[in-house]
């Protein structure tokens, strides 16, 4: 007869800050929602915007939309852990309820520019774990904005316009993915959230375990 198995140590950990950023069209949303679609570990970090919603785009679950004087409103009270401009419109992501998940042991992902990232590499460096998604080739990223066909031509001129500024910044990230196979470059995504959940100065709940690890007298 096999023995039992034990039940799996649980070790209470801080949740981690998922940061994902590439140029318009190179995959980085792809990538969250299959992340989110199968890890329940992991919430999203709803963003406020300015932006116009789009029609494919649901009120709470993609954005919280916002005029620009309530978006000035909350970002004056330091309601945002960080905020930027982009193409024209504003983007910022609420304090609240990311402190909250993070104290309870749970992730929180930003779909987020070079902008947001810095900002919250500033706010809480030890809480940040930054992924760059590259495009394969410049023509390749350019084809993906026009068969996601929901930019006029003008807008997928300017983010195209926006995406050498913005490629430009891979360097400031911990980790960069290039996405020229979809399946490969989610592996690799996947692969960085187990490690980065094993570090040690992340699992605060390891002391305890230690202690009681070496407290303990095996029965003879």
């Amino acid at each position: 007869m096999k023995p039992a198995k034990s039940s799996p140590v649980q070790i209470a950990r801080r949740g981690l800050m998922l940061v994902i950023s590439s140029p318009s069209g190179a995959g980085k949303s792809t990538i969250a929602r299959t992340l989110l679609g199968i890890d329940k570990n992991i919430g999203l970090s709803v963003s406020v915007t300015t932006r116009p919603r789009r029609p494919s785009e649901v009120e709470g679950v993609h954005y919280l939309f916002k005029s620009v004087r309530e978006f000035e409103r909350l970002r004056d009270s330091d309601a945002l852990l960080e905020w930027a401009e982009v193409h024209g419109n504003f983007y910022g992501t609420p304090r609240e309820p990311v402190e909250q998940a993070m104290a309870e042991g749970r992730d929180m992902l930003f779909d987020i520019d070079w902008q947001g990232a810095q900002q919250l590499q500033e706010k809480m460096s030890a809480d940040v774990v930054s992924i760059f998604v590259l495009p394969p080739t410049m023509t390749e990223l350019q084809s993906r904005l026009h068969r996601r066909a929901e930019d006029s031509e003008e807008v997928i001129q300017t983010r195209l316009a926006n995406s050498r500024a913005e490629i430009a910044h891979w360097r400031e990230y911990d980790y960069v993915i290039v996405n020229d196979d979809l399946d490969t470059a989610f592996d690799a995504v996947q692969s960085i959230v187990k490690a980065e959940r094993l570090r040690r100065d992340r699992r605060h709940g390891m002391f305890d375990f230690v202690r009681e690890l070496l407290e303990e007298t095996p029965k003879l």
